[in-house]
């Protein structure tokens, strides 16, 4: 029979296994010089101007995606083409909805790790504004209007609900390059979901009135992604521009 004493040998055996193969999991993140950027609705690349210098002082090539912000298929496919330039493991980083053009390029053999900023993640096949009815609506949606076929933030929920904890002249100078969408492009599904092979990592926004903060938990406990909580705006890349730069940093194995 096993004694009191050769139990909790055993069981303190089986801890330490654990924690030491969650530690070897962490180191084996490769180390990443590269970083591709990928911005959502209502913005341009330039949303990651704050991030950017930060990463580049520590040796990083960053590059940010122009989002057609078109279709879904041609969203992608301006991230793989700038995936494609890319020599060796690069850290693919998206925010808001480009969470989803993540989640389908990220299987890219060059993709090392994900970051998801405030960002949706699916899975594969899923039906994200199905999943997103099941949380309160956030306030940002009710400002969404649509010119035709293209959908923009009014002024009003731009400064209140996209980007609430910036200083109202750098949320309006953001509100003048915000950058149309076409209804289509919400229509588009992932066929395949990179979080569930690749490391992940993800920032929630606690004071996100775009996407709901329960909502990103969910999605960042779901993939088991390495999570932190900021106390941010759905901007937090430009709010808290450095805890973003030291996520990247640690999902590119730079920390």
């Amino acid at each position: 029979m096993m004694t009191r004493r050769s139990l909790n040998h055993a069981l303190f055996a089986t801890a330490a296994a654990l924690l030491l193969a969650g530690t070897a999991s962490s180191q084996e993140l490769p180390r990443a010089r590269n970083i591709v950027l990928v911005h959502g609705l209502f913005a341009d690349g330039s949303c990651w101007s704050e991030v950017i210098p930060k990463l580049q002082a520590a040796g990083l090539n960053v590059t940010s995606v122009q989002n057609p912000l078109t279709t879904f298929e041609e969203a992608v496919a301006s991230a793989q083409r700038v995936l494609a330039r890319q020599e060796g493991p690069t850290v693919l980083v998206g925010h808001s909805f480009s969470g989803m053009i993540v989640t389908e390029a990220g299987v890219d053999p060059k993709v090392s790790a994900l970051v998801y900023v405030a960002a949706r993640a699916p899975e594969a096949g899923e039906d994200y504004t199905a999943l997103a009815k099941t949380y309160p609506t956030p306030p940002a949606s009710a400002g969404i209007v649509f010119d035709g076929d293209e959908g923009r933030l009014s002024e009003a929920a731009f400064l209140r609900d996209f980007a609430g904890d910036l200083p109202p002249e750098r949320a309006k100078v953001l509100f003048a390059v915000q950058q149309p969408f076409r209804k289509t492009l919400l229509t588009g599904k992932t066929t395949q979901a990179a979080w569930r092979s690749k490391p992940s990592f993800y920032a929630v926004s606690t004071e996100d009135r775009t996407i709901n903060p329960d909502l990103e938990r969910f999605m960042a406990k779901r993939m088991n992604a390495k999570t932190v909580e900021l106390k941010a705006s759905h901007l937090s890349l430009i709010s808290q521009p450095q805890a973003i730069a030291d996520l990247i940093l640690e999902a590119a194995g730079q920390r």
